[in-house]
């Protein structure tokens, strides 16, 4: 069959007029090392995602039903700034624009924005979180519900460090969850730019920066580990209702939240 396709291979090109080939020429490496894209790739999103149940196994196991990613279906968050922040209501991750770029030095680059000067609304939401095991089963955490902001977002791989930079911009305008086996509840948590002021609130000190480093590392034990290193964050929180024993004790506010020079290495044991 190869000796079949290489014939009739050489039978096309030999049928092929003369005037039909007189202008091809063949581009030796240097021509073709000079031959470059026009332009990156631009994707549109609009998606949602629902997972029954996700199952981390190890000797026992932590399950996470009822996961919904998707948009918040809300036009009214972060209502002191009197303005409708994400456009039409909707259950679906959308008004998202993905850039792909790769660069002269060979680093890829990924920008995430919204479609319009806007933000893109998120909702994240889980049912039980339970570890299970030989001994029984325990509910860890409960009725998760997070209403968000995403700014932008960008993930630029370095191929002369080997390391993924990601950078985001985001606030939070409502997460509530419980902590059954605690007894415990939190209502109505806020997370903004350290500079955003309820009093005066402008939609540009509205998020909170983001950036992590991801790279390889050698652990104490010279083990290839992931590194994952936070140069600097710095937020306002307010918690509106702390629930213990199914009673508010009250609220918390946190005015300019700063963490800096943090870094973590993961590996299996």
């Amino acid at each position: 069959m190869k000796g079949l396709k290489r014939s009739l291979l050489a039978l096309s090109i030999m049928g092929v007029p003369a005037l039909a080939t007189a202008d091809i020429q063949m581009l030796d490496d240097s021509t073709m090392g000079n031959i470059t894209g026009q332009a990156g790739v631009t994707i549109e999103l609009e998606t949602k995602l629902n997972i029954d149940r996700f199952i981390y196994t190890d000797e026992g196991s932590l399950e996470i039903n009822d996961i919904f990613v998707g948009g918040a279906n809300r036009t009214d968050m972060f209502s002191e700034m009197n303005l409708n922040l994400n456009g039409d209501a909707t259950d679906r991750l959308d008004n998202i624009r993905i850039k792909i770029d790769l660069a002269s030095d060979g680093d890829a680059i990924i920008n995430l924005l919204p479609l319009s000067f806007n933000a893109v609304d998120v909702r994240i939401a889980t049912g039980a979180w339970n570890l299970t095991g030989t001994g029984g089963s325990t509910t860890i955490l409960d009725s998760f519900n997070m209403d968000m902001l995403v700014g932008s977002g960008t993930i630029r791989v370095d191929t002369a460090t080997d390391t993924l930079n990601f950078r985001t911009d985001i606030a939070i305008d409502d997460m509530d969850f419980d902590v059954p086996f605690l007894a415990l509840g939190i209502r109505d948590f806020e997370l903004t730019g350290a500079d955003y002021d309820l009093q005066a609130p402008q939609p540009l000190r509205l998020f909170a920066a983001v950036e992590l480093d991801m790279y390889t590392a050698q652990n104490s034990q010279n083990v290839e580990s992931l590194a994952i290193d936070l140069a600097n964050f710095e937020a306002d929180i307010r918690i509106g209702g702390v629930i213990v024993g199914g009673t508010s004790i009250g609220s918390i506010a946190m005015d300019n939240l700063a963490i800096t020079d943090t870094s973590m290495l993961i590996y299996g044991h």
